[in-house]
């Protein structure tokens, strides 16, 4: 008995460890509660963000385009105060059908999600733009840090 219990915490702990966050890339208009965002879905404007690549993906004609910025006829759009839908999946702009009629309710109606710029997290700080970032904030062990410039050390 005493040896299932001590591989299932190996277990646990492993899987803990191949999490993916990426909080340091996600834009500072990006909703808050994510540790890992690899896409945002924008229902209102049917458009997808890249939080990797920092780059906008849209439909134009029959083929959807990356751009550093939404098309002309988005330059009304707000990206704090709009939905957004965090997607983590490869690409879900082929699939724009299943997220088009999964989220087609939620268009105009939203529910309040804070952006992480006005979060006051401690997780947030490192995300640059963010008003906190570069402050000095107490780690887990009580050691003070400058979470700007310590971001990519854990």
């Amino acid at each position: 008995m005493l040896i299932t219990g001590v591989l299932f915490q190996q277990a646990t702990a492993q899987v803990k460890l191949n999490v993916n966050v990426n909080l340091g890339q996600q834009p500072v208009w990006g909703p808050t509660g994510y540790d890992r965002a690899d896409y945002y879905y924008m229902p209102d404007i049917d458009c997808y963000y890249d939080v990797n690549r920092r780059q906008f993906i849209y439909n134009s004609g029959n083929r959807w385009v990356y751009a550093g910025q939404l098309p002309s006829r988005y330059r009304n759009y707000d990206l704090y105060h709009s939905y957004k839908v965090v997607v983590n999946e490869p690409r879900p702009y082929l699939h724009a059908d299943v997220y088009r009629n999964k989220y087609r309710n939620n268009k105009q109606v939203y529910e309040r999600q804070t952006p992480i710029r006005d979060s006051r997290e401690e997780r947030y700080y490192q995300v640059k733009g963010h008003p906190m970032h570069g402050q000095w904030v107490k780690n887990h062990h009580g050691e003070q840090r400058d979470r700007g410039h310590d971001a990519g050390r854990h």
